[in-house]
C-alpha cells in the first residue's frame, strides 16, 4: 500500500470520470498485454502502469500534462500526480467508473475503442 498524503492543488476540482475502456487503450491496438491499469482522471483514458512493458498511463502524462491517474480496479483507493509525485487518498465519489460493457460494444460496432 502506497504511504498516502494530503492531495496536491492538482487534485482541485476533480470530478468522477468513466473509464474509457476497459482494458490499456494502446496495448490492445498493439495486441500486448499490461500488468496494471490506470486511468487519467482529466480525460479518462486507460493506460497501463510502469510495471508493464509500455508504460502508457506515463506516456499518456508526458504527451498531455494530464498529472493525475487512479487505479482502474475498485478495491484501490489511491490515486498519483506525476507533477508532485506523491500518493493521496482518492474519495470513493471520485474514483473512476469502469466503462459498461454496452458501451464498449458500442464503440466497437461503430469502429471507435
Amino acid at each position: 500500500m502506497p504511504i498516502m498524503t494530503d492531495p496536491c492543488e492538482h487534485a482541485n476540482g476533480v470530478h468522477q470520470i468513466t473509464a474509457l475502456a476497459n482494458g490499456c487503450q494502446e496495448c490492445m491496438a498493439l495486441g500486448a498485454i499490461w500488468n496494471e491499469l490506470r486511468v487519467c482522471l482529466a480525460c479518462g483514458h486507460v493506460g497501463c502502469c510502469e510495471d508493464s512493458t509500455y508504460a502508457h498511463a506515463l506516456e499518456h502524462f508526458r504527451s498531455t500534462g494530464h498529472p493525475l491517474i487512479a487505479p482502474l480496479s475498485r478495491n484501490e483507493t489511491w490515486a498519483w500526480c506525476y507533477v508532485d509525485r506523491r500518493y493521496f487518498e482518492l474519495a470513493a465519489p471520485l474514483r473512476p467508473k469502469r466503462r459498461s460493457v454496452l458501451a464498449a460494444a458500442r464503440a466497437r460496432l461503430l469502429g471507435r475503442k
